[in-house]
């Protein structure tokens, strides 16, 4: 049973019986203890639960699933430092990937006077973005629709990112270190980040200096992907030694 659906069913556990201990849990779903500590401990990191002594309880209302709105909140001014510096690194003539993440999301409003563009992406709120923009063709993903993160995923999503080429691919990552490289909490947007990256001639990773150093659960690719990070004024020396060798912009 992978974590995604153990995650769910963990969260099922507890909307049901509001807490519970970590042997009952296991007993339930017929795995390892130490497995059970180890979803707990990254789905508490997530908000989605509290750990108590033991065990774990169901997060209250103001802890629900982080959606688009949401996380387009979180270090929105750092966040939109980067969209500026990474837009300038795309020239007219262009076709590149954009994913769902909510710091790519910052580049539309300076793409709009690059044209002609040509944009692939899994966001809907880029393609909506871009919907009455002279010059900019964008390229929908056809696949399966994540309503809370306002993006389309899965098999066929991938399946259709492999069949285009693009020079340049702007993604994003939920944590990244020197030891892991880059790590997801969603499986679903990891498989979409290496499927952009694998069909781009370069790769560029936006990540606000919050995330560097910090660790997900789902490590899914090195730091040897990207061809440049962009990340924030607020980066500090300690955590640049760590990247030493990652182009940064």
């Amino acid at each position: 049973m992978g974590f995604q659906e153990r995650k769910r069913k963990i969260l099922k556990i507890l909307e049901k019986t509001e807490s519970m201990d970590v042997q009952e849990m296991a007993d339930e779903l017929g795995i390892s203890a130490i497995t059970i500590r180890r979803d707990l401990q990254q789905l508490a990191a997530e908000e989605l639960l509290i750990r108590t002594h033991g065990g774990a309880m169901k997060a209250p209302p103001q802890h629900p699933f982080t959606a688009f709105a949401d996380k387009e909140q979180v270090a929105s001014a750092r966040k939109k430092y980067i969209g500026k510096r990474a837009a300038a690194l795309v020239k007219p003539g262009d076709t590149i990937f954009m994913d769902c993440g909510s710091t790519v999301f910052t580049m539309c409003p300076h793409l709009k006077n690059i044209t002609p563009l040509r944009i692939i992406t899994n966001s809907l709120p880029v393609a909506a973005a871009f919907m009455d923009a002279a010059g900019i063709q964008v390229n929908l993903i056809g696949g399966e629709i994540d309503k809370e993160r306002k993006a389309i995923h899965g098999d066929r999503a991938i399946a259709h990112i492999k069949s285009y080429h693009a020079a340049k691919a702007f993604v994003g990552t939920d944590g990244l270190s020197a030891k892991r490289g880059l790590t997801a909490i969603s499986e679903k947007e990891a498989g979409i980040t290496t499927a952009m990256a694998g069909s781009a001639d370069h790769v560029y990773l936006l990540c606000d200096s919050s995330k560097i150093g910090k660790d997900s659960y789902l490590k899914f690719a090195p730091l040897s992907l990207i061809t440049a990070l962009v990340t924030d004024q607020e980066l500090s020396a300690a955590q640049a030694a760590t990247l030493r060798g990652v182009r940064m912009i």
